[in-house]
């Protein structure tokens, strides 16, 4: 495995899911831009409670950047063109709505909302 940063889109929902085990799950597909006009897909899955919500609170086409555990793989297309995809296991995450947060805090003065979550979307981001 490779360890890993890659930054994106959301692409669709990120879905919670339950393993036979029991064990609480999400997962998420991630819109990778390469040069102009391509893209990779991240398959995302993440173990870890704040991941978790992180990746919960997002939607379609979402700004995120993940750290964790990369696993390249190739699909084949419609066309039957072999492409490019990576499949992590995500350790961190960064949201536009974080930074937000972040920035808020370090303002004098400012504190960062209560439950991580900001009140209003009106700041210049």
């Amino acid at each position: 495995m490779i360890d890993g940063l890659i930054g994106g889109k959301v692409y669709g929902k990120p879905v919670a899911r339950t393993g036979q085990s029991g064990k609480a799950f999400v997962t998420a597909k991630v819109r990778a831009a390469i040069g102009d006009s391509d893209a990779l897909f991240v398959n995302v899955i993440a173990f870890s409670h704040s991941v978790q919500d992180a990746l919960l609170a997002l939607d379609d086409g979402d700004s995120i950047a993940l750290t964790g555990a990369l696993m390249p793989k190739v699909w084949t297309d419609k066309n039957g063109e072999a492409r490019p995809a990576l499949d992590m296991v995500a350790h961190c995450v960064l949201t536009a709505y974080q930074v937000q947060r972040k920035r808020r805090a370090m303002q004098p003065g400012g504190a960062a909302p209560v439950g991580g979550a900001p009140d209003d979307m009106n700041d210049d981001l």
